[in-house]
């Protein structure tokens, strides 16, 4: 097949499952797919600015799937499917992992990440590493979503939008499809905010769901990695593949719920039917503008038609600002130099002091936007024993989780919440429960917008059949 062919034609948009049909079908092959996507990326990334490199593996790892295709051996859904990865996540190959940071430009990791193995027993093809803001946002107040100093600015496919942050480029390069999926990770709102502001479905799970070992940390309580894709349906494959028990992450003991689960029969057009969906208003009427609270309103509508009960005004006791950052303020320290101490003795950068040493030595290059957050965070002991650490950790849990959502769900009997784009992603980030977030339409300027859906502890195959129910009658999703 000719890469013009390729380029132009029918893998546009294309689902997992129209890939694989097309590979059963003989029409295409997984080394195909992966040149096509490689030379995507070549011409449309010049714009976007959303890949930090590609795999020098791919090619070899995708012709070794289609072998094992023709000898019969399909090991998922995923199977010759090239994925990306965000560029916070350990890959054992010849690809760095420096979480946007030119101070960590060199470090290779010495084995995968967690997910990414799994990710490899399943079959797919690891093509690339994404852009990101720098150490996830958490680097300066003044940094914009999708910088860094490796990488530069991830641009929104879509216009002169923000791209969202902190998962920039795994984003915009499923928007502007250079992949049909990419893994995020989300400590605060990092694959929410993304996704809608890239007409994504992203899935934040349950801290506990996906294993986060290999994963350069944020926060012990709040960090989960997820996937990002342009349906339901490609999101709730690979989350099914995701998810799992791992010694090295202990709370991964609670995803063995999942076991068993057929991921693709939770995409059901009547999931919405008879639940009760609530509704928060005070949390964002003040801060959307008339034509945003216009497309809520129309989500809204599309929801009752699919028979949902719409539950109105109700007062979840708190709201986002009172959650603060003070969790991951001290858990950051402890959390990266545990990282930083456990990788190869031949990376120079140890701790987060020697990351802030070696901003200062290259201030143009590093120190665009400063770097007051890691000063912050390297002036607390990394031990976890401040009294302000337990009491911000115990307030933001009883605020968000005890409080705001298990109090919502159970006084008002409601199934979900449902916001507008990324509002209310605070909640579920320091409660550590799942959100979903689906296009629901666009702005006259162009602007995706998209709702989300927050539910309770390990609600996953609830959130995508309610997901999948609006998608399909939405049909929101257009390509930039």
């Amino acid at each position: 097949m000719k890469l013009d062919e390729m380029r132009h034609g029918w893998l546009e948009e294309a689902t997992i499952q129209q890939m694989q049909g097309r590979m059963e079908s003989g029409h295409t092959t997984s080394e195909e797919l992966t040149v096509m996507y490689m030379d995507i990326i070549s011409k449309k990334d010049l714009n976007i600015n959303a890949i930090l490199e590609l795999n020098p593996q791919a090619l070899q790892i995708a012709r070794s799937l289609d072998e094992e295709r023709r000898r019969g051996v399909v090991r998922s859904l995923l199977h010759g499917i090239p994925v990306l990865l965000k560029d916070n996540m350990d890959t054992g190959d010849g690809m760095h992992t420096s979480c946007g940071s030119l101070a960590m430009k060199d470090h290779y990791a010495e084995e995968d990440a967690f997910l990414v193995k799994k990710l490899r027993e399943a079959g797919a093809v690891i093509l690339g590493k994404t852009n990101m803001t720098e150490w996830a946002n958490f680097m300066s107040d003044k940094m914009r979503n999708g910088w860094s100093s490796r990488g530069g600015q991830v641009n929104n496919p879509y216009g002169l939008f923000d791209v969202g942050g902190s998962s920039s480029g795994a984003a915009a390069a499923v928007a502007a499809n250079m992949a049909a999926v990419s893994i995020g990770t989300e400590t605060s709102g990092s694959i929410i905010n993304p996704s809608a502001q890239n007409a994504l479905v992203g899935i934040k799970p349950t801290v506990g769901s996906i294993s986060r070992s290999g994963v350069i940390p944020l926060s012990f309580t709040q960090d989960t990695p997820g996937p990002m894709a342009r349906t339901v349906e490609d999101a709730a494959i690979t989350f099914g593949l995701l998810v799992g028990y791992d010694e090295a992450d202990p709370v991964t003991k609670e995803a063995e719920r999942f076991n068993g689960i057929d991921w693709l029969s939770l995409c059901d057009t009547e999931a919405l039917k008879g639940k009760r969906i609530g509704i928060a208003r005070s949390i964002f009427v003040r801060e959307i503008s008339a034509e945003r609270k216009e497309k809520f309103e129309e989500a809204l509508r599309r929801l009752e038609s699919l028979g949902a009960e719409l539950v109105d005004d109700i007062d979840l006791g708190t709201m986002e600002d009172d959650l603060g950052y003070d969790v991951l303020l001290y858990e950051f320290k402890a959390a990266l130099n545990g990282y930083l101490g456990k990788t190869s003795p031949t990376n120079p950068i140890r701790t987060l002091s020697d990351i802030i040493q070696f901003n200062k030595e290259h201030p143009e290059e590093t120190l665009k936007f400063g770097q007051v957050m890691l000063e912050k965070v390297d002036r607390t002991s990394g031990t976890l024993t401040e009294p302000e650490y337990i009491e911000a950790l115990l307030r933001n849990r009883h605020l968000a989780g005890e409080l705001a959502l298990d109090r919502a769900f159970d006084e008002h009997n409601i199934d979900v919440l449902v916001f507008p784009q990324d509002h209310g992603c605070s909640f579920s980030a320091a409660a550590g429960y799942p959100a979903v977030t689906v296009p629901s339409s666009f702005t006259k300027e162009g602007e995706p917008f998209c709702i989300t859906l927050c539910g309770k502890a390990f609600s996953e195959p609830d959130l995508i059949g309610y997901a999948y129910a609006f998608e399909q009658s939405a049909r929101a999703r257009r390509k930039p």
